[in-house]
């Protein structure tokens, strides 16, 4: 096979080839606890893989369920190349298919949210909330994402690299991403600024008023509720312009939020 470096690299080669590579990136575990089997071709002979990944493109999407016939995928990934040729996640999802849906990523009429960044579903947000998910997330995790970083950078070092780049998109993927090893290319002093405004005497306490359900007091103390504010606008300004990078195999010991529990 050709030497490989980067996902642009990657997508050169034939279909097969890079199947057999990005499917390096999905947890063994995942595949044990919904008894797929390693070529994750099903009886039917349906491939449970989805992958967009083009000829002259630094950008793949990968897909994988558990059923052919099920609506969400049950690991969505979605990887770039930096302009240095690093490897950049803008998305990673693992859902649980047997918890319940909530529309957070759609309208009524169908309409794309981007996950509630673009447009608002707000009775699913409220219902997603009330349920004990974070933003964003439209099923239960699966509690899985120590295995997927590993697996992620077991693939990060078979191209030669030694870091790689994420992008969370909401607050709490930040926080849960420092728990990982994960420090900052940009966004740190963001993090610090609304740690600092929920801690005692700050400027975000005061809006924490009731005004709108995402916005109760109790949200101070909590990752998961704070996400769900700054979602709804708490900060007067999306929470965007966020990037964090990882060395493979080592941890940050970064915390911006303190002793704030989940």
């Amino acid at each position: 096979m050709t030497q490989v470096y980067n996902i642009f690299s990657i997508n050169q080669l034939s279909y097969a080839e890079k199947r057999a590579i990005y499917i390096r990136l999905i947890p063994k575990s995942l595949l044990q606890k919904f008894n797929l089997s390693e070529d994750l071709i099903d009886q039917n002979g349906n491939d449970l893989v989805k992958l967009v990944c083009s000829p002259g493109s630094s950008s793949t999407e990968m897909e994988l369920r558990h059923d052919i016939s099920f609506p969400d995928p049950l690991l969505y990934g979605h990887i770039t190349d930096t302009i240095n040729g690093q490897i950049h996640v803008l998305l990673y999802t693992l859902l649980d298919p047997n918890s319940p849906r909530f529309d957070v990523d759609r309208l009524p009429d169908g309409t794309k949210t981007m996950f509630g960044i673009h447009y608002r579903n707000i009775e699913a947000e409220l219902a997603a909330m009330e349920y004990g998910l974070a933003p964003g997330q439209i099923r239960r995790g699966l509690r899985m994402l120590g295995d997927a970083i590993a697996g992620f950078e077991h693939f990060v070092q078979s191209l030669g690299q030694e870091m790689y780049f994420a992008e969370p998109l909401f607050y709490h993927n930040a926080v849960i991403f420092e728990r990982y090893g994960f420090t900052y290319a940009k966004g740190r002093r963001l993090m610090e600024r609304i740690q600092q405004g929920f801690s005692a005497g700050g400027d975000l306490l005061s809006k924490l008023d009731g005004s709108t359900p995402f916005r109760k007091p109790e949200a101070a103390h909590s990752i998961r509720l704070r996400s769900w504010a700054i979602h709804d606008g708490l900060l007067g300004e999306p929470f965007n312009n966020v990037t964090m990078y990882k060395y493979v195999n080592k941890s940050a010991g970064i915390n911006t939020c303190g002793e704030c529990q989940w």
